[in-house]
């Protein structure tokens, strides 16, 4: 080891604060995140969000908070320089929003930033610029009471990071979701986010209740139902979704702590335990649900991001979760309905009481004689087979049966079962189809079909997944697709998340098929879907569509396609119990086999089995 220097040398400031950045700050979002969280800190009563190309050419946030004098002003842009913890004991104890004191620095270190400030007992503000880490320009200013942060080119010294950031449509979708958040989480501050100087969202101040239905939409208010409960634990408040408002995929779902959203799963086990039983297993219900407990029981210094929080009493809140969301669904009688299935039921005549009532007649044939071929009587007659004293014609003609019967399943030779193992899963589908005689249905599900090596099932529904899943892949392709108008338009209404998740899919939903028209504050009119949907819900059609391009965060096109494609497709197939002709089964399974993956669904399920013909045999040995 070297005497004279040694190799370990401590980093310069604005090396260390670009390094921390990337934890804190990891898209324009981020920084929307901490300075609206600064803000509500700040006792801010309103909120206003300006974003400009989705945050990367700037993002401004105005509060009406207590602000800052110009010697906080200056102190704050120093890492782990904060006004809300002075000791380890203020962890467990934290009321606000932010404690670290690593937002402003982390900010400043990857931007441009120009901050406008002033307390209430000052007549004139500051207006400091900060650019990399380093205050390039102090000067007085006149400005109202609050805070004015102003955040330009962001990554402008980080080229690596700045290149890794997504679309436009991608990033305000990030911002939307993380304003979102905050909105809920705050419903006592009026909250505007504003893109590219458009109003996206406008939030007056007010209920829980009230601000859930302002940004997801009014229609959700025929499904809330309202869950209260007060205990020595937790003070749990807020609403659940009825059981008819599940969805496979995209359920809005949130917690909050103390006014903190956050992310727990095992908490999102006990409200859907609490649904068993009333939902279909793969389906989820929105919730919205505010806890508040002491902040000494709670770990809120996990992440960066302080979506993860540790309880103390995480079994015990589960239980309360529980028995909460349980007696709120019975309370409000949200049980499901029996449906009974009528199709086949007696048609019972109802009472009259103006006929008379005659006992029943009963009639006797005396002439039946059940051991005679011929019945001579109406109730025996035909119904028992002639009897016949030669057994041999009998057993004759049941030989000929079963070997005509075999023949149809004769097992491969083996130069055919050779090269039947040498082929392709392709190539065997053909070998098998060249086989096809006839179709039978069983149980409203099933395709049976004899081919050469034995008895092979195909599912219904999961090939005409396949079949409308490779047709409507080709379609978006190709840039080329049929749309049906539809004659009374319907309306969605979106989320501020979703609006921008469809503006970033809607030239790929136009050449599926759908024709939609922007009737402002997130409501679309659905005039046209995709040809093929007939007898479907335009608005569930459409909302499974965005529901599955929600969860591809790839940015290839291709995956967007396969989204689209397999959602449509899984939403317009034969359903599980549909009764098809002897046609409709040849056409499905003509179809199925041109494709070019037919044994598998575009998720990797098969849509076919096949049943050898020797271990049917062994079946009956």
């Amino acid at each position: 080891m070297s005497k004279t220097g040694g190799i370990i040398h401590l980093l310069p400031d604005a090396v260390a604060n670009q390094i921390a950045a990337g934890e804190v700050i990891q898209r324009p979002a981020s920084v929307v995140k901490e300075l609206v969280e600064n803000a509500v800190d700040a006792g801010a009563t309103s909120v206003q969000v300006y974003v400009v190309d989705a945050g990367k050419t700037s993002i401004q946030v105005v509060d009406n908070g207590q602000g800052m004098s110009e010697t906080d002003a200056r102190l704050a842009f120093e890492r782990h320089a904060t006004s809300k913890i002075r000791e380890v004991a203020d962890l467990y104890a934290l009321h606000t929003m932010g404690f670290r004191g690593e937002a402003l620095p982390s900010i400043v270190a990857v931007a441009q930033v120009e901050l406008r400030t002033r307390t209430a007992d000052e007549e004139l503000g500051v207006c400091l610029t900060i650019e990399g880490s380093k205050i390039t320009g102090q000067d007085p200013v006149a400005c109202p009471v609050g805070a004015n942060f102003l955040v330009k080119n962001l990554f402008f010294n980080v080229p690596a990071r700045r290149k890794f950031l997504k679309s436009n449509q991608t990033e305000l979708g990030n911002i939307s979701t993380e304003f979102e958040r905050l909105a809920l989480a705050h419903p006592d501050v009026a909250m505007q986010l504003y893109s590219n100087d458009v109003c996206l969202l406008n939030l007056p101040a007010g209920k829980f209740k009230q601000r859930i239905l302002g940004v997801f939409g009014r229609k959700l208010d025929q499904s809330l139902i309202p869950v209260q409960v007060d205990t020595s634990l937790v003070k749990l408040s807020g609403y659940v979704g009825s059981p008819e408002s599940a969805r496979k995929k995209g359920a809005q779902q949130f917690f909050f702590v103390n006014d903190r959203f956050m992310r727990h799963p095992y908490f999102a086990k006990a409200v859907q335990s609490a649904f068993e039983r009333l939902i279909p297993e793969n389906e989820t219900v929105p919730y919205f649900i505010r806890l508040t407990v002491d902040p000494s029981r709670i770990d809120v210094n996990i992440h960066p991001t302080k979506t993860e929080i540790k309880f103390e009493d995480d079994h015990e809140i589960w239980q309360i979760i529980l028995a909460a969301v349980r007696e709120a669904l019975g309370r409000y009688n949200a049980q499901p309905t029996i449906d009974f299935d009528t199709a086949n039921r007696p048609d019972i005549p109802a009472f009259q009481d103006n006929k008379d009532i005659a006992p029943p007649s009963l009639h006797i044939d005396r002439s039946f004689n059940p051991f005679r071929a011929s019945g001579g009587g109406s109730y025996g007659a035909g119904r028992l087979p002639a009897r016949s004293d030669d057994w041999r014609t009998v057993y004759d003609a049941l030989t000929r049966s079963e070997a005509a019967s075999g023949s149809e399943t004769v097992e491969p030779s083996e130069e055919e079962q050779t090269l039947y193992t040498h082929l392709s899963q392709a190539e065997q589908a053909e070998w098998e189809k060249s086989a096809f005689s006839e179709f039978f249905q069983y149980k409203g599900r099933y395709i049976l079909i004899a081919v050469k090596s034995g008895l092979m099932l195909v599912d219904q529904h999961r090939a005409h997944v396949r079949v409308l899943y490779e047709t409507y892949r080709r379609q978006l392709e190709q840039r080329h697709g049929l749309s049906q108008g539809v004659l009374f338009p319907q309306t969605i209404q979106l989320s501020l998340s979703q609006v921008s998740l469809l503006e970033r899919i809607s030239d790929d939903l136009v050449v599926v098929g759908f024709d939609l028209s922007p009737l402002g504050g997130g409501s679309y009119a659905i005039n046209g879907v995709p040809a093929g949907t007939e007898g479907l819900n335009p608005t569930a059609l459409l909302q499974d569509m965005l529901d599955a391009a929600e969860t591809k965060a790839a940015e290839v096109g291709s995956d967007i396609y396969h989204a689209i494609a397999f959602a449509l497709a899984r939403r317009v197939a034969l359903p599980v119990g549909q009764a098809l002709d002897a046609k409709e089964m040849e056409a499905l399974i003509e179809k199925l086999f041109a494709c070019a993956t037919p044994n598998y669904t575009p998720d990797g399920k098969p849509t076919l089995v096949i049943l050898l013909q020797e271990k049917i045999e062994k079946l009956f040995d």
